[in-house]
């Protein structure tokens, strides 16, 4: 059975110079997850938020905390997000560090896991961590900035995802992110998606509640 659909709008999407505010849109919009992408320069051509912020906007909001870290070392940092009050840590398969030890520690800093591919890597990847965590992210971009074209080619990855979850027995939530918005959100979720990473498409709308109502209800 799946978990019921939520909609995570993204921080990133909003205005950086008033995440408060950005935080605040999200909470009036009706939402109880927000997303918070960390990107590091190195294992994304960007630079983002840290872990201060993440602290800094945790005293102001009751919102579940949705951290994505993309970063070439996450493992050096799950510590530093878990005590500024991330909810849950989300982890890339990608780089090269010990990704079970990592999501271990992540739940001994009583915080939910997950784990993450992008576009390039193959799903199969993905699979043998299935068991051990609370969600499982598809990239529908090649992460690194907000705004881009939703990747309907990755849509296949979700449907073996959502495959062995119903095989398997388990119960992580299966996400999405990128481009996602009210044109595609539809064929994320007939895929096998229950979680679904809004930015522009949500901070740019002319009415982000009713999109939000429309995914969750």
């Amino acid at each position: 059975m799946h978990p019921p659909p939520l909609l995570a709008p993204s921080i990133l999407a909003g205005d950086h110079a008033n995440l408060r505010d950005a935080m605040q849109q999200v909470e009036n919009a009706g939402a109880s997850w927000i997303h918070i992408d960390i990107m590091d320069g190195h294992f994304v051509p960007n630079l983002t938020f840290g872990s201060q912020t993440v602290a800094d906007l945790r005293p102001h909001s009751n919102l579940f905390f949705d951290t994505h870290l993309m970063l070439a070392n996450p493992a050096d940092y799950i510590e530093a997000f878990a005590k500024a009050g991330a909810n849950l840590i989300s982890i890339h398969i990608e780089p090269d560090y010990p990704i079970f030890e990592t999501l271990h520690r992540i739940r001994e800093l009583s915080c939910q896991c997950g784990i993450v591919l992008n576009p390039p890597t193959k799903v199969d990847d993905i699979l043998p961590f299935l068991p051990h965590v609370d969600l499982a992210l598809v990239m529908t971009v090649n992460p690194g900035f907000g705004g881009q074209s939703f990747m309907a080619d990755q849509l296949p990855k979700v449907e073996v995802i959502a495959g062995e979850r119903k095989k398997q027995g388990l119960d992580f939530r299966l996400e999405v992110d990128g481009g996602v918005g009210p044109t595609n959100w539809q064929s994320c979720r007939d895929a096998g998606a229950d979680t679904f990473v809004a930015g522009t498409s949500f901070f740019k709308s002319e009415n982000p509640g009713g999109f939000l109502q429309t995914v969750e209800s």
